[in-house]
This record gives C-alpha cells, structure tokens and sequence, in this order.
C-alpha cells in the first residue's frame, strides 16, 4: 500500500481486498447467522441460507468491508509510522477500475505537523506583579460585611431595631409593593405584582420606579407616571408612558454586621479572634492574586509561543475544534433557557477560536513531549494540598480529590499548565508590569 503526498498535510492511501477473502468471510458468518436466527414460517436453525443472504447479506458484507478496511488502513498507517489527524475520508477507488478480483478503497487524511519553535530567548513576556496590604484587606472585609447584610422594619426600638420613628423608604431599604400599570388606560403583560420585593440602588427596577417609592410609608398608595426606555428589554412596552398605582406594604433598613468577634465566626474563625481572621484573608487574597496572576501570566506566554512557533494546521482538527465549541455554545444557551434548536450557528463564527486552540494545543503538546513537562505525582499532590488549605477541612478536600479519576485528572492538566509556563517563562526575558489590585482582581474581589 502506497502514501501519496497530497499536500503538507494530506495523503491518500490506496487499500485494495481481494474480492474472495471478502465474499468467504460474509458466507461464514451468515452461516453463523442462518443458525440463530429466528424468522416466522420457520423452526429456529432452519431458515435457508438463501433466506439469510437475501435479507441480510447487504449488512454483512458492509460490516466485513468496514472491518477490513479499517484493519489495512491502521496497519498500513503503523508501517509508514504516520500520525493521523482527525478521521480518514475512506471511499471506493474513482476513476482508474480495480485490478480483476480485488476491491479497491483510497483512504484521504492528514497528519499532525512538525512544530518547529524559535529562539524563546528572544522574546519578552510581560509578568503582572501586585501586591494586598492593610488597605485591600480592609476593602475586602467590607465586601464580605455587605455580602452578609440582613434586614429589618424600619421603626422598630428592640432587638436590631433601628430604634427611630421614621418609617419612611431612603438609602438602600428593602420594600415590599403592589403596583398596577396601564398603558392608555389599559394593563399590560408583566405591569402588575403583588407582594413584590426589591431593594433599592440594586439596578432591578428601573430609576423613575424607585423614585416613587423613596419617601412613602407602610400603607401608604400614590399614582405616578413612568415612560419605559426606547431599548428596553420589554419590545411592547418600549419607549411607551404608563401610569402606576403603587401602594407601599413594608419597608425595611439593611443591617450590615459589625466587625467583631461574632463575624469572625460566621468567617470560620471559632475562637473569633480579629487578627486570625484578617490574616486568613490575607492569605486568602494572596492565594487569589497567585492565581490570577498566573492566568493573566499564562495568556502572555501562550501568545509568546504563537508568535515563536512555526507549523501548519490539520483542518480536520480545526473543524473538529470548531463543532465542539458550537455544541457548547448551543449548551451554554439551553441552560439559560433559550430555545437554539433553530438558530443557525456559522462554522465561521468558530473558525479563528478554533484555530487558535488546535495551534495552542499543538504547540503545548511537542513542548511536553520534547522538554518532558509532564504532571508528576509529587506536583499533583502539591497542587491538591494547596487548594484544600482554602477550606474549613483540608483533609476531606484531598481525600475528594483523590476518590476520583476525573476530578485529579483536571488537577493534572492544570499542572502542565504551570510546568509549560514555568518552562518557557525559564526561557524567556520576562518584564515585570505593576497592576493595580482593583484591576487584577476586578468585581470578584471577595
């Protein structure tokens, strides 16, 4: 059997089966058929071979040609030690017939490129330095007050009262509302509520709504005029003025917790010491500013080494790349429950995503393999005690870990991330960037 170069990448093997090796295995196993077989009008072992071949000799004959095929292609594919990227195009031998008594297949398929990578030492990579003082454990430990607020009826003098005699809605109070809205005098879809809650400076309810409301009383009703946004989510109702009664059924004032030793607790601090839980926060945010670092890190090294690297890249993989990422687009929307079954997704849309990562994945995959950066277990091990030491009990986390194949094998693929970056970061300059800590950490900061 002959490889032919189609291309940098592609090849054509030409497979030809003789004709009488193939038509002797399907005569055998439709025997072996003939006398298990079950068919009205007949006692089970009896049905004539003629029977059989006529009903299901089309089915045999295609699974004893797939077999063989199969078999030859992946032998022939060992001797010329080929690499063979995505699946081969198997299909009857055009134009030229086959020699008398064989049949004759041309296999068309490509293989993974030679990855050549340049000079690292000549490339500089950006590294992102930052650092969490007094002041951003402070800025978090606000956060986390605000994520525990709780709250209370606005009037009350006992308990976590506020102890006032204003019960009017101001600040960042909680309501609760009835409201019914007209358009031209006429209710609309999704303009009346009873009994609904919001708190106010959310964002939820729409600011002209939120003025009404700020300033009544429990109990008390008002009339007010709103006009929806022209882009409002709400197609029928944009850009329209409606009118709403909204009649005020609580209000309540956020109590957000004190800094003491109780908060410390609900922390995970049990003796409630202070200075334990600021440390614990600090060091949580240093394991935070690590991680992210490393991301942003790992990002400047992956685009160091599409620029260093030199190779062509299987289509096959590509398209291969470029269905998976559509099928995940098409999950990700499903479970937000919109209905994508008819929404047509261009193959295009995911071309240069795709690209990228089977570049990206070519590329990690010969520095792996070349500079030895596979996962070790030492460094697994480490990589598992490290995250458990976030939770309440360590122990448990890497006992998790380890009980499952899946869950240590996404611990391992995170680690030859880090021997990849860690490699090439060896390699290269490296140019340490000052990043303010709000940027790094953005909104998740807590």
């Amino acid at each position: 059997m002959q490889v032919e170069e189609l291309g940098k990448l592609e090849r054509r093997l030409s497979i030809s089966l003789a004709l009488a090796d193939i038509e002797k295995e399907v005569d055998a196993r439709l025997k072996r058929l003939s006398r298990t077989i079950k068919m009205a009008g007949f006692r089970p072992g009896k049905v004539p071979l003629k029977i059989v071949a006529k009903q299901y000799g089309f089915q045999v004959q295609s699974d004893v040609l797939n077999e063989r095929v199969g078999s030859a292609f992946n032998k022939a594919i060992e001797e010329h030690h080929l690499r063979v990227a995505g699946s081969p195009n198997i299909a009857p031998r055009s134009g030229d017939k086959s020699p008398e008594g064989e049949v004759a297949f041309d296999a068309t398929f490509e293989v993974y490129p030679e990855v050549k990578i340049g000079d690292l030492s000549a490339i500089e990579v950006e590294v992102p330095q930052t650092e969490a003082g007094e002041a951003e454990v402070e800025k978090t430990l606000e956060i986390l007050r605000k994520q525990r607020v709780h709250y209370h009826a606005r009037g009350e003098t006992s308990g976590h009262g506020d102890g006032g005699v204003k019960k009017a809605v101001e600040g960042d109070d909680r309501v609760t509302v009835d409201f019914e809205g007209t358009i031209g005098g006429l209710p609309f879809e999704g303009g009346s509520a009873s009994g609904f809650t919001f708190v106010l400076g959310e964002g939820r309810m729409l600011a002209e709504f939120e003025a009404a409301v700020r300033g009544m009383q429990p109990g008390e009703s008002k009339l007010f005029d709103l006009t929806f946004p022209s882009d409002y989510h709400g197609k029928d109702v944009a850009g329209k003025a409606a009118q709403f009664k909204l009649t005020l059924r609580t209000v309540e004032w956020p109590h957000i917790p004190e800094v003491d030793a109780a908060f410390a607790q609900s922390l995970g601090i049990e003796d409630g010491d202070l200075a334990k839980m600021r440390a614990d926060i600090h060091a949580n945010l240093q394991r935070e500013i690590k991680k992210r670092i490393f991301a942003r890190t790992k990002d400047n090294v992956m685009d160091a080494l599409l620029k260093a690297a030199d190779l062509e890249i299987p289509k096959a993989l590509v398209e291969n790349e470029s269905a998976r990422l559509m099928e995940t687009t098409r999950q990700d929307l499903r479970q937000r429950g919109m209905k994508v079954e008819d929404v047509p997704f261009p193959a295009e849309l995911f071309k240069t995503q795709a690209e990228r990562r089977v570049r990206l994945g070519l590329i990690v995959a010969d520095l792996v393999k070349t500079r030895s950066l596979a996962a070790k277990p030492e460094q697994i091990k480490s990589h598992v005690e490290d995250l458990a030491k976030s939770y309440e009990n360590p122990t448990e986390v890497v006992r998790w870990y380890y009980s499952e194949r899946k869950r240590l094998a996404e611990i391992e693929a995170l680690v030859l991330e880090e021997n990849v970056v860690n490699y090439v970061i060896g390699q290269v300059k490296t140019k340490s960037t000052p990043v303010a800590f709000d940027d790094l950490m953005g909104s998740a900061t807590a």
